[in-house]
């Protein structure tokens, strides 16, 4: 037996309504793909290279919290955009010749990090 092949990911937020958390997520990452519903009280939007999968479920926290962490080219401009949209954001953090980034969460409170590599 060979190894295993991962060939796709699929991100999985339980939100408290569907309609809200998917225009904030089109909102936010700029989304314009269609919406996919692969069951009732389930939406999957294209996020680069991984599929997002909204549930439509009390998002209670039991335990230690999953932080959603996307690399994209430029965190300081994403910062400034995301500002401008009027999200709150964490700190805009850099560390020298590594990584820029900064956490937030979307309104059902899923943590989320946007980074990029400081080359």
């Amino acid at each position: 037996m060979g190894a295993m092949k991962v060939t796709t990911a699929t991100v999985g937020l339980p939100v408290r309504s569907l309609t809200t958390a998917e225009s904030w997520y089109r909102r936010v990452f700029d989304l314009t793909g269609p919406a996919v519903e692969p069951a009732p009280g389930v939406v999957e939007l294209e996020l680069g290279p991984l599929e997002l999968q909204l549930s439509e479920e009390p998002p209670e926290r039991t335990g230690a919290q999953v932080t959603l962490r996307l690399g994209v080219p430029n965190a300081s401009a994403e910062y400034e955009r995301l500002t401008g949209l009027g999200l709150t954001l964490g700190p805009l953090e850099h560390v020298p010749g590594v990584v820029d980034y900064f956490d937030f969460t979307d309104p059902d409170g899923n943590a989320l990090s946007l980074y990029s590599l400081d080359e």
